[in-house]
């Protein structure tokens, strides 16, 4: 069984809510979709081309004689999995009623069979107008999901209804078309992350390359899918985790300590911290001269996992392993030893997976329902390993 990333193509009409819709971009990315944003070229009066080859690591096209070569208005709506144009314009809404064709969006709209959410935003008079209202019943008669605007204030001193919803509005509205579930609703996700670092000196550390990104995207996940979240972070960012609990710890000791306090009362946790195997015998409290530092004597840390799996009282345990050779052997007979009910194994040779926005490598698990994962998103594996924890959690 192999995963994909789903695409999404973000059209964004020539309205002020535009600038709206960078937000709505970052959150389609927590989701784990890959957006393609296609704005009209009159919305490039409010945000540039620029803004959103930034925020969406892809190019941006307005036109269909960009980059000819590509065949740009059929290769992007095959491509796409979902269409969500906001803001949609009394113009562009128009315009896509009457299949007009005049620039790359609504070529696209023409070209795909993919589901579509369109968000309107305009002045009241115009949203309320027979025209528009028409073009909006002519719309829903043929498929597409039209949401409602709100009701509020709008650019100037005028208010009513034609306001652009709240991204959380369109985000809910968006997962009633594309099947994202919140199917942990009252399960504890204890998940651990980042690399922790043992102290040698005041200013040297034994420590490793994780990141933390899965870590974040695991905990975003299941913060989507209605999870309480509690994030065991060690030296890892954390700034986008609204939501979620999150202790800080620098060492395995640290770590240690705060899973054994949290982990009887959690329903599932994920192991994705890269804890270190040893520690210096001795922590020295001031910096030590390089003239004398010609030896570290070792002690092994904890052995974290196999002391939770202990204490185990029908949680579920998913774990993970970074190897070089021999990741599948090695992984099988974690798998076994630590008492996990699944584990996820990478090939790190080479510098691979760290700090990447990507990873590739196996699901394993107890039941022997293997996934082979190829080059997918760090997301995309986190809703993979939701998708089987809530599986079993039945």
């Amino acid at each position: 069984m192999s995963a994909t990333v789903r695409e999404v193509v973000l059209g964004v009409g020539a309205g002020i809510a535009a600038y709206k819709s960078c937000e709505l971009l970052r959150r389609l990315q927590d989701r784990g979709y890959a957006v393609t944003v296609v704005p009209t070229p009159s919305s490039l009066n409010f945000v540039g081309s620029a803004t959103w080859e930034a925020l969406s690591g892809r190019p941006v096209n307005t036109q269909v004689w960009d980059n000819v070569h590509d065949v740009a208005h059929v290769s992007l709506a095959q491509k796409a999995d979902f269409f969500l144009i906001a803001p949609a314009t009394a113009d562009l809404i128009a315009r896509i009623t009457a299949g007009r064709a005049d620039d790359l969006l609504t070529n696209l709209v023409l070209a795909t069979e993919a589901p579509l959410l369109i968000v309107p935003a305009m002045h009241p008079a115009m949203w309320l107008d027979p025209a528009t209202v028409e073009n909006v019943r002519t719309l829903r008669s043929r498929g597409y999901v039209v949401m409602e605007p709100e009701v509020g204030r709008l650019t100037g001193t005028d208010s009513g209804q034609g306001r652009f919803p709240e991204t959380s509005a369109i985000i809910e509205k968006f997962d009633s078309i594309t099947g994202n579930i919140r199917d942990l609703v009252g399960k504890r996700i204890l998940i651990s992350g980042g690399g922790t670092r043992e102290a040698i000196d005041p200013v040297r550390f034994i420590g490793n390359r994780s990141s933390g990104k899965q870590a974040c995207a695991l905990a975003t996940a299941a913060l989507l899918r209605g999870a309480d979240v509690h994030l065991v972070a060690a030296n890892m960012s954390t700034q986008a985790l609204a939501g979620a609990t999150i202790t800080e710890v620098e060492s395995a000791l640290d770590m240690q300590r705060v899973l054994m306090q949290e982990f009887p009362q959690c329903d599932v946790l994920v192991m994705c911290a890269a804890v270190a195997d040893a520690k210096p015998v001795m922590k020295f409290t001031e910096k030590i001269k390089k003239t004398f530092l010609t030896s570290i004597e070792l002690e092994p840390n904890p052995d974290i996992l196999a002391e939770l799996a202990q204490i185990k009282k029908g949680q579920l345990m998913i774990g993970f392993a970074a190897e070089t050779s021999d990741h599948l052997e090695s992984a099988r007979a974690k798998l076994v030893a630590k008492g996990l009910d699944a584990i996820y194994v990478n090939d790190v040779s080479n510098g691979a997976i760290f700090g990447k926005e990507t990873t590739q490598g196996m699901i394993l698990s107890r039941t022997g329902a293997d996934i082979a994962l190829k080059e997918v998103s760090k997301d995309a594996l986190a809703h993979l390993l939701l998708d089987y924890a809530a599986g079993q959690l039945g």
